[in-house]
């Protein structure tokens, strides 16, 4: 068979994605996966990572296995690959066995050309040797950062991935991420064991984004400044917030405002978060405040500006959630809102993950003293805070005893077998949908049972006896299996009451296990370095194009640019004194010289994707909008998933007539032609009759 050349990647590229030509990088990267050499690709938010591997899976003869952290997003994914008439299916803990079972069986009959997987998937089982048989072509490993120590979002179960490429036959691997610097990257192609990898980077620069920090004293002071970025700029908009209590309370803020805003965060359940996700992908709602759970994967091209109103922990972080503006190549903003505490919240995190050597050997020797004759200590985190001398909080002695658990020291002593909190996540609708087959009838009948015990009291959570639940159900040993099932799908949360902490060897030294300190004091050591290059940038005089290009160690940095506040001379100075406690609604209005407008000709679009169009293009996209809502409702995709704002615009300029005419516009290539094509068209000429 001959192999496919880059010819055919682009005939691919036209004709599956109705795209007519590769972007800067993606055309290097996909040529290098056809000629079977391993390739790591850096590119920045919304330069296309994903083509890089798609077209190559739709060329090679074999199975693409797609290794992505995030549920939302490999469904989005997989959504947006099935609209376009391509087959792929995703494997999570969203799924029943029999689903697993049957997503399995289709890849390995080759009906699947795209199978996304999350890394824990891998974890146990025999997943890798299954996938090994049905003949996998490449290895795709999507955010490959968290295969870092190093990187902003290190995810332990990654570090498999090795393995897991050898248990795979030894694929071909591409390694994606829009964040990595230089010591990220040699990590990654280190942990991989990528072999002579083409390194394809095309820049960090979006030059489309400008960057401004805007100085306050507390989080008061931020929300005045907040409602005055807002009232300033009409366009959509994300505002990052550090903790869910802190999303409710901004989102409340805005909206006695009087400013459109929903909350977004990983607490939601499935109908609020669907609901408040897809308000803004249809633009009911202008602002959406979120934690990060919210924007990996999510495509909405006309976000104006992304605030932060809390600063991040990492430079990689803020500009993978700053890039989440502007991705129509519009000018748009990324505005941080910093007060010079922000960072101890950070400190006590990193401090946290990372306990000290002292901290744990106080904590080894108050489990040593409070052990029980069977080796046990009773006491919970909180607990046992008060009796470790010296100061130290619960997430002290979490972190502490986390170490100590890994290095053998002790063990979780057995939890309550019959006493659980459970609190229900899923709707009566997706219940109804995702638990219908004979292989969920145990999770069912138990999900029934706790609603008949519990009633609406499911909803926030309520102490359920489960050896109370009906035996038919199983033991109380059985239920408790089940209720972990349901709480990996995300249908439940359930955490068993009671419990303690056991020493494995109550009077051994803690120097006689081992801990690996030094490990311990790097990551500590990187974490808080990290933390400081956020700091350093928030002060910095110079150009914040360019010490965010430096950091990711991209040659095209310079000086100077025309896209911030320090280069543009609109620097918000810093507060001289504390602002006050209280505020009233027109408090940030009347203090308007603190947030400097964008100067010069970078005057941000607003969020109205139609805004440029003349007045009746204007009108017929608006009424195209609603088409593709319908349709979506009808398909249960994202309306993004049908067309984006961009091949709207298109059509509503261009005003095709005839289907051919139709497919030939860019970003939608026959599959989509054929399938939503003829109601498009039929629109159209309602509008020119």
């Amino acid at each position: 068979m001959t192999p496919p050349t880059l010819d055919d990647a682009r005939a691919t590229l036209s004709a599956a994605f109705g795209y007519p030509a590769f972007r800067a990088g993606q055309e290097m990267a996909v040529e290098s996966v056809l000629l079977g050499r391993d390739t790591l690709v850096i590119l920045p938010t919304g330069g296309g990572k994903s083509l890089c591997y798609q077209v190559p899976a739709l060329l090679l003869p074999g199975l693409t296995v797609v290794v992505s952290p995030l549920i939302s997003l490999m469904k989005d994914q997989v959504d947006a690959l099935e609209a376009k008439g391509i087959a792929a299916a995703f494997i999570n803990s969203t799924l029943t066995n029999g689903q697993v079972s049957d997503r399995m069986a289709r890849a390995a009959r080759g009906d699947i050309k795209m199978l996304y997987m999350a890394p824990e998937r891998f974890d146990a089982g025999t997943t890798a040797e299954q996938l090994r048989r049905a003949g996998v072509s490449l290895l795709a490993i999507d955010e490959a950062h968290c295969i870092s120590q190093w990187g902003h979002d290190f995810r332990p179960s990654y570090l498999r991935m090795r393995a897991v490429r050898e248990a795979l036959g030894d694929p071909p691997t591409i390694a994606l991420t829009a964040t990595a610097t230089p010591t990220v990257r040699r990590d990654i192609a280190r942990q991989l064991a990528l072999r002579d990898p083409k390194v394809v980077i095309t820049g960090f620069d979006r030059t489309n984004l400008s960057y401004s920090v805007v100085p306050a004293r507390n989080d008061a002071g931020k929300d005045e400044l907040l409602v005055q970025v807002l009232s300033d700029r009409p366009g959509l908009t994300v505002v990052y917030a550090a903790t869910r209590r802190s999303v409710e309370r901004i989102a409340g803020m805005l909206q006695r405002e009087g400013i459109s805003a929903a909350a977004y965060h990983a607490g939601l359940d499935d109908e609020n978060r669907h609901e408040v996700q897809e308000s803004f992908m249809t633009e009911r709602v202008r602002v959406i405040v979120a934690t990060n759970a919210f924007g990996m994967g999510i495509d909405k091209a006309n976000v104006r500006a992304v605030v932060h109103h809390s600063m991040p922990g990492t430079l990689e972080a803020y500009y993978q959630e700053a890039g989440r503006a502007g991705r129509d190549g519009k000018p748009s903003e990324a505005i941080l809102l910093h007060a010079f505490q922000d960072r101890f919240t950070h400190e006590y995190f990193i401090k946290g993950s990372y306990p000290e050597r002292e901290l744990v050997t106080r904590v080894y020797a108050t489990l040593q003293r409070r052990a029980d004759r069977t080796a046990t200590v009773a006491e919970s985190p909180e607990e046992l805070a008060g009796a470790v001398p010296g100061k130290a909080s619960a997430r002290d002695i979490e972190s502490a005893l986390r170490v100590l658990e890994q290095a053998g020291a002790i063990v979780k002593a057995q939890e309550s077998a019959s006493l659980v909190r459970v609190r229900l996540l899923a709707t009566s609708e997706r219940i109804k949908r995702e638990l219908s087959t004979d292989d969920d009838a145990i999770a069912l009948g138990v999900l029934r049972a706790l609603w008949r015990v519990a009633g609406n009291a499911l909803s926030d959570g309520a102490i359920v006896d489960v050896a109370s639940l009906p035996s038919g159900l199983g033991a109380p040993a059985e239920i408790q299996d089940t209720l972990e099932a349901l709480e990996a799908r995300q249908f439940i949360t359930a955490q068993r009451l009671g419990g303690g902490t056991t020493l494995t060897s109550p009077t051994r030294e803690l120097e006689s296990f081992h801990v690996d300190w030094a490990s311990l004091d790097r990551r500590r050591e990187a974490e808080l370095e990290k933390l400081e290059a956020v700091q350093r940038y928030a002060y910095a005089k110079s150009c914040r194009r360019a010490f965010v290009l430096k950091y990711f160690g991209d040659p095209a940095a310079g000086n100077s640019c025309s896209g911030c506040d320090n280069c543009q001379g609109t620097a918000a100075p810093r507060p001289a004194k504390a602002e006050p406690a209280k505020r009233s609604r027109t408090a940030g209005r009347a203090r308007s010289a603190a947030v400097p407008k964008p100067a010069g000709t970078r005057t941000p679009a607003t969020g109205d994707a139609a805004e440029d169009l003349p007045p009746a293009a204007r009108e017929l996209f608006d009424r195209l909008r609603t088409l593709r809502r319908e349709i979506a409702r009808e398909q249960a995709v994202p309306p993004y998933i049908v067309f984006d704002d961009k091949t709207l615009r298109q059509i509503a300029v261009h005003r095709p007539r005839t289907l051919a005419a139709f497919g030939d516009l860019r970003g939608i290539g026959p599959i989509k032609t054929e399938r939503f094509g003829p109601r498009f068209i039929a629109a159209l000429s309602e509008d020119q009759a």
